[in-house]
């Protein structure tokens, strides 16, 4: 079909608010390696800025922004991302430009070979450290890329928590990734990156607390209800909110955030099995406990 491309990329527009909230789909992209070293002439801002005005300009109510263009990892392409803005809210949209500069291409670029989520593997047990659970030397790792603000990684955890439960040959670790387009979640992913310093253990306690109240969180009464559930946690939450204020914490937690970006999280949650990436919601167990076997028997 002529059209299908333009009809794949506007649906993805029109929807994107609602996804970029929803659980990252299990067809995600793994993670990208080392961009490619010639990857043609990169687009313009004058040139995408077109394209998009082109392509969406009929509908006043959709804004968008240039948030990056460079080589993608597929060589002859460029990755182009854009913040896309409407009646729905707000989120990122990638798509790759040719090197004639003539077609635009919306999907995920995934591994290919017989090991293709090795190198994100590699990546996450080197350079995820955060918050853990489970033996050390498990065969499964499971890596979460979570927002204390994300309405869909509170549903997802009471699915988390049975894998965890019913599957004890798995080492969890959980990553801090607050979207932007969430008023208190970085304040929240501070406040957890103290929690966890001061106690593994209050930690789950807090991140439980957190989505309980959820709802009566708001940007202007964050702080006190932090400190009160880090209170509730087993730490002192006056120490946690000095903490959370501190620049150093603020770096660990944007450390966090550029880990995702490395191996590719768009959205909220999204898990990494032995460098799988997939979704998890609250109805999904059974397809990850397969993912898990699966893992361990590779393993």
């Amino acid at each position: 079909m002529r059209n299908s491309l333009l009809i794949a990329f506007l649906v993805l527009a029109a929807f994107f608010a609602m996804a970029q909230q929803k659980p990252a789909a299990q067809t995600k992209s793994a993670p990208a390696a080392k961009p490619a070293a010639d990857s043609g002439r990169l687009p313009t801002e004058a040139e995408v800025d077109a394209f998009m005005k082109a392509t969406f300009g009929y509908d006043a109510q959709l804004t968008w922004k240039i948030v990056s263009i460079k080589p993608s990892v597929a060589e002859g392409l460029a990755e182009v991302t854009v913040e896309i803005s409407g009646p729905q809210g707000q989120g990122g949209q990638k798509f790759f430009v040719s090197q004639d500069g003539k077609h635009a291409v919306v999907g995920e670029i995934i591994p290919f070979g017989a090991h293709p989520f090795e190198q994100t593997r590699r990546i996450l047990e080197k350079k995820a450290t955060g918050p853990a659970r489970g033996p050390a030397n498990a065969s499964v790792l499971i890596v979460e890329f979570s927002d204390l603000q994300c309405p869909h990684c509170k549903e997802a955890s009471p699915t988390i928590e049975r894998l965890l439960k019913e599957n004890p040959d798995i080492r969890f670790v959980s990553q801090n990734f607050p979207l932007p387009s969430h008023n208190w979640a970085m304040k929240a992913a501070q406040y957890a990156d103290c929690v966890a310093r001061a106690s593994n253990d209050a930690y789950w306690k807090f991140v439980d607390g957190v989505f309980a109240a959820q709802n009566e969180i708001t940007a202007d009464n964050a702080d006190q209800k932090l400190t009160d559930l880090a209170d509730k946690a087993g730490v002192k939450g006056s120490e946690m909110a000095t903490c959370a204020a501190q620049p150093e914490t603020e770096s660990r937690v944007q450390a966090s955030v550029e880990l995702g970006k490395a191996v590719d999280v768009n959205a909220t949650p999204t898990l990494f099995i032995n460098g799988r990436p997939v979704g998890v919601s609250g109805n999904n167990y059974d397809a990850l406990k397969q993912i898990v076997d699966f893992a361990a028997k590779e393993k």
